[in-house]
């Protein structure tokens, strides 16, 4: 397993909310508790809300509040590399907010900051990958809204193709992945699906009513 994808799938053992030991997660995952004690430490890092500590256990806590932040040129281009990424989306919403965050940041900067002949150095790299995540998010959130069953194309990281009809009851931001949490008619089960592993999307004509055992309340109660 891709580190990348151990750090997602830890990040789904610890969204609910429970307090988790790494040994318990080292025996899920069948790597070692040194291994789980270095990628909570990576987790912690990258802004992921983790509070615990070793010997005790680990527990995802409250959404990140962002205080005051001083950057360096390199992590200003990044910014601005993901904003423009963004702002390509067919998502409107996305785009305007794309658009809002930039104008608040350039209220804020100084006037000299980085070269403009520099400033996009980086814009030369392909946006696939990240463009990926946001193919299919317009129809998701949309469906999302007007509770609307979608029929899914997905590759799992194994490379098992399989066409899903699911339920989709909300999306998530995981650093650099976006997830669906939804009801699988197929599977009469809640499955996580990620953005980037969907091959194609269709929003079909039914729609559905919250049902007990089926909401996103009693996923993440």
């Amino acid at each position: 397993m891709r580190r990348s994808d151990r750090l997602f799938d830890i990040i789904q053992i610890l969204r609910d909310g429970k307090l988790h030991r790494a040994r318990d997660i080292a025996a899920r995952l069948e790597v070692s508790t040194r291994t789980i004690y270095r990628d909570m430490d990576t987790l912690v890092a990258s802004g992921i809300p983790v509070e615990g500590e070793r010997g005790v256990g680990y527990m995802i806590t409250e959404a990140i509040s962002l205080p005051p932040l001083n950057l360096s040129p390199a992590e200003l281009e990044a910014l601005n590399l993901g904003l423009a990424v963004v702002a390509q989306a067919a998502d409107e919403d996305l785009k305007a907010a794309a658009n809002t965050l930039s104008d608040k940041i350039d209220a804020v900067l100084p006037t000299s900051t980085i070269a403009e002949a520099d400033a996009w150095k980086f814009a030369v790299y392909p946006f696939a990958d990240a463009a990926r995540n946001l193919t299919h998010m317009p129809l998701l959130r949309a469906a999302i809204k007007a509770r609307q069953k979608v029929r899914l194309t997905y590759t799992s990281r194994k490379g098992d193709v399989t066409s899903r009809v699911i339920r989709p009851l909300h999306m998530e931001y995981w650093g650099k992945v976006w997830t669906v949490t939804a009801w699988c008619e197929n599977r009469s089960d809640f499955r996580v699906f990620r953005l980037d592993l969907m091959d194609a999307a269709e929003a079909l004509p039914e729609l559905f009513v919250d049902e007990p055992g089926k909401r996103i309340e009693d996923y993440m109660p």
